[in-house]
């Protein structure tokens, strides 16, 4: 059996991610065994976000370990603290975007389902990227949405 304390993880930060999405990281699904559900803790710092706006093929769920987080979703936003949890469910009912507009540093766990093959919708940004475990780099795209080919296109 494989364990691992949340409250311990060390988060890394990407040097590339822009504001105001920078956010430190720490997914440690793998690290206990995990296959089919992906987790990562999370720190964010005031005045940070972890992704855009989205909408996803996997359900996802968030846990609040340490300070306040406002949460954009579909109705509107809410502020969640220590010990609040909620899920986003697949496609347009589970938008959500997780921003730190306190003074206070934001540590927290998001758990999803891991699906090899998905997609993930922007509509702030009209974007959908979609992912396989093909392994095929070409089989991970990002295009704006109502970018689409005739079928036979490139066929004939």
């Amino acid at each position: 059996m494989r364990i691992f304390n949340v409250f311990d993880a060390t988060t890394t930060f990407d040097p590339a991610d822009p504001e105001p999405y920078r956010a430190g990281s720490h997914r440690f699904g793998p690290k206990i065994g995990a296959s089919r559900l992906g987790a990562t803790v999370y720190e964010l710092p005031p005045g940070q976000a972890v992704c855009p706006y989205h909408y996803e093929s996997e359900e996802e769920w968030l846990l609040v370990l340490q300070g306040q987080v406002t949460l954009r979703h579909p109705d509107g936003e809410a502020v969640l603290g220590p010990g609040d949890v909620t899920a986003f469910p697949r496609g347009p009912a589970g938008a959500h975007k997780t921003t730190n507009h306190g003074t206070e540093t934001v540590r927290m766990v998001m758990l999803a389902n891991s699906d090899p093959i998905g997609y993930c919708v922007y509509p702030d940004s009209n974007k959908i990227s979609f992912w396989s475990d093909s392994g095929d780099a070409a089989d991970h795209v990002r295009v704006r949405r109502g970018e689409n080919l005739e079928y036979y296109d490139g066929e004939i």
